[in-house]
């Protein structure tokens, strides 16, 4: 009996420091360092307990409860267990499911089977209450941990604050420690000086809905006509552009490449490389590339190698690592990461010379192993759910960005002189 747990509900820790720190409760707006906080929990449990840990249970939803990268970041690291509940859509909202009934029921087993002498509960819902009760009547003492609430009000159920034995807020000195504010105006490096459009993506307003935890779930278009993730194999790229998907922008917020097109370079429609075609609307999606596309795929670009090619085992291993310890999932690193890794393994540089001469269309298999891979951290649909138009795009800027850079790399070391 001489240890404590920590039942951490990660929905109301991570939304309430988002709303804190970022003035509103979508996770995608703060950064976490999970091996800070982890150790920041366990610090101040033991401390405030005065019992050693025996574990740290963290409860959080995942579509479908399948592992997202912080959730596989979580579950190896000492003394943390993950339990994971289901994470739906209702009424255009995300809204987790089962978390709390997996809270109470852990809640009430450890106190049952007197596991521990002291319980710390980092939650605000109040449907808590009957298990907080339960763990009080088998002799254990019920620490209630809230996160500051950024309007100074209360975050969490009354009832529940009433019948804690112990209480503590976590003001943001505290959570300072391992959660920050994302700067969103410092996603563009001063250089090279990125296309004008990309900067005109990602300085464009959020999507209408918000979601705790992800990317928000919106087309621009009217919600009977979703944008959904049908295909998922080399020859079709997930998340194409329907043809009806020309004028969302202007409905949505988000600048849809035919709203872009003035500012990037002319379109160059396949087989006629050089030659500008000034009525071409540009599409960001492969699938469709340029309106009225005359044909299929010239066969050189249609034979660019996929990253799967290029790798081999051991850094297929190494990419694995690097994405569950390592990248954080914002939209626009994924598509950095993609075309990083790409680049460094292609052994001809003409093959990147002939992929940045396809700007702004990304090869049609290359975009969709882009696309499969981002899904990897819940960015893009899961099943019938809608793909985020705003993270399709900066998931593109992102690897045109990547390529931009090491394309300027490139041509500032031919033209150095020979020494």
């Amino acid at each position: 009996m001489d240890r404590c747990v920590v039942l951490v509900d990660a929905g109301y820790l991570l939304g309430a420091a988002a709303s804190l720190l970022a003035g509103e409760p979508a996770r995608s707006r703060i950064t976490v360092d999970h091996p800070a906080l982890v150790q920041g929990l366990r610090d101040q449990a033991e401390a405030d307990t005065g019992q050693r840990l025996l574990r740290i249970y963290w409860f959080d939803g995942a579509p479908d409860r399948v592992p997202q990268p912080e959730h596989r970041r979580l579950r190896v690291m000492p003394r943390v267990t993950v339990r994971l509940g289901a994470l739906t859509r209702s009424d255009g909202r995300w809204a987790q499911k089962g978390v709390d009934a997996a809270m109470h029921a852990e809640l009430t087993e450890l106190a049952r089977n007197r596991a521990c002498a002291d319980v710390v509960l980092v939650t605000g819902d109040g449907d808590l209450l009957p298990g907080m009760m339960s763990a009080k009547e088998h002799g254990v003492a019920v620490h209630l941990w809230a996160v500051q609430a950024a309007d100074g009000d209360y975050n969490q159920s009354e009832d529940l604050v009433a019948e804690a034995d112990e209480r503590r807020v976590l003001d943001r000195a505290w959570i300072t420690r391992a959660v920050r504010a994302k700067d969103l105006t410092g996603i563009c490096a001063p250089s090279p000086v990125p296309r004008p459009e990309i900067a005109a993506i990602l300085s464009a307003p959020p999507s209408e809905t918000s979601v705790a935890g992800k990317q928000t779930v919106a087309n621009g278009t009217a919600p009977a006509d979703p944008v959904t993730e049908r295909r998922h194999d080399d020859t079709a790229a997930p998340g194409a552009v329907p043809e009806d998907e020309e004028d969302a922008g202007a409905k949505g917020g988000v600048p849809t490449p035919k709203d872009l097109a003035s500012l990037g370079r002319p379109a160059v429609p396949e087989g006629r490389p050089g030659q500008p075609v000034g009525s071409a609307t540009l599409r960001w999606s492969s699938d469709r590339g340029w309106v009225e596309r005359p044909g299929a795929e010239p066969p050189d670009i249609a034979g660019l190698p996929t990253l799967a090619q290029l790798t081999t085992a051991e850094q297929r291993w190494a990419d694995r690592e690097e994405d569950i310890t390592v990248i954080g999932g914002d939209p626009f690193e994924v598509g950095q990461v993609f075309a990083r890794r790409w680049m460094e393994r292609l052994a001809d540089p003409a093959k990147l010379r002939m992929l940045a001469g396809q700007y702004p269309r990304i090869p049609h298999r290359i975009d969709g192993e882009l696309l499969r891979y981002a899904a990897r951290f819940g960015l893009l649909a899961h099943k019938d759910d809608q793909i985020d138009e705003r993270d399709r795009y900066a998931i593109r800027a992102g690897f045109w960005r990547e390529v931009d850079v090491s394309s300027a790399a490139e041509h500032a070391q031919a033209a150095e002189p020979d020494a």
